[in-house]
């Protein structure tokens, strides 16, 4: 089955006030992403941004939903990247490849998630949404897998699920009523080209001093 009802969109101009509230940030660019951006993340082969929505899954564990949609200027796509569950990642901290952390979707507080329960459309690994106002499990932790130091802006990137090993992963089946379009989002046992994911719009924070020094050093 399905999600069982429709949910509540967040309007895109109370999503973009809440980005900026956010405190001093940079648009675009090369650099590095950093702990406490806003970011969305597309999914490189199917060509949509991961979603969620308060859309509970009729199957499952019954939790929120997530998906993937097509539209760039939906307002319920945004994620802040923070640290792993009870640990602390300071805003402006470049994130490393390697590095263990937690999305948090914007609109509804819930921290991206997965565990052994099977996804409604390809009977994949479900991916949901848990937590209330940031605050989850050791579920909610997914490694960044990437080449070099840190994790770019430009660059494309896997989500390994740090308890399960499962990539998040988009594979193309598409749910009807009541989000009609919305693309299945799981985790997949296998690495392939459905893996794959790129930062689009966002807010970055701008890196930390530290970061500064490595880079300069590194330069000399």
């Amino acid at each position: 089955m399905g999600p069982a009802a429709a949910g509540r969109r967040v309007p895109p101009v109370l999503v973009s006030v809440l980005v900026l509230a956010l405190g001093a940030a940079v648009r675009g660019g090369p650099g590095p992403v950093t702990c406490g951006s806003v970011v969305k993340l597309l999914n490189v082969r199917h060509n949509v941004r991961l979603h969620s929505h308060d859309v509970r899954y009729g199957s499952g564990s019954g939790q929120q939903s997530v998906t993937g949609v097509s539209a760039a200027d939906d307002g319920n796509s945004y994620w802040r990247v923070r640290g792993r569950t009870a640990a602390v990642c300071e805003r402006g901290t470049p994130v490393r490849c390697g590095q263990a952390i937690r999305l948090t979707h914007l609109g509804t507080g819930r921290n991206l998630h997965s565990h052994r329960f099977t996804s409604p459309l390809s009977g994949n690994q479900e991916v949901s949404a848990f937590g209330e106002a940031g605050e989850g499990d050791y579920l909610d932790d997914w490694t960044v897998v990437c080449s070099g130091t840190y994790w770019a802006r430009d660059g494309e990137v896997r989500f390994q699920h740090a308890s399960t090993d499962v990539f998040l992963s988009v594979t193309g089946e598409q749910y009807g009523r009541p989000i009609h379009g919305q693309k299945e989002v799981h985790g997949m046992a296998a690495s392939s080209q459905n893996n794959y994911w790129k930062v689009m719009e966002g807010i970055f924070m701008q890196p930390s001093e530290v970061f500064k020094a490595e880079r300069y050093h590194a330069e000399l």
